[in-house]
């Protein structure tokens, strides 16, 4: 009675999109809350491909001034990364991160974010 649904995939172009809306384009698939039998705790098991992720743009100042913190728990060590140097460093993992704080906060977190694919 409680059928898993059928996977689908996705191929998305980042080319002149702006991070923040393809990161919100890529979490409602990756849930597949695009699809009517959607239910919260279910994994859809949605596989999402996204090509040319070299040509995505960013609004404004937003490569400048953009701030990515983390912290290792000690006393002084909040590093701080700007948006420029993670996309030379590492520029999958800028959508990375957007994706998963756009996806909620459990178990399914890891599941569906291993099922993103991103090609530069």
């Amino acid at each position: 009675m409680n059928k898993t649904p059928k996977p689908e995939n996705y191929i998305l172009d980042a080319t002149d999109k702006t991070l923040g809306r393809l990161a919100v384009e890529i979490a409602v698939k990756l849930r597949g809350k695009n699809r009517p039998e959607w239910m919260p705790h279910i994994d859809m098991r949605n596989t999402v491909t996204v090509n040319n992720f070299a040509k995505i743009k960013f609004s404004g100042k937003k490569a400048a001034q953009k701030i990515y913190y983390k912290h290792s728990d000690w006393v002084g060590g909040m590093k701080e990364t700007s948006l420029e140097k993670m996309m030379a460093k590492n520029p999958t993992r800028v959508l990375q991160l957007a994706v998963a704080r756009m996806l909620p906060d459990n178990k399914l977190r890891a599941r569906q974010l291993k099922r993103l694919k991103i090609n530069q």
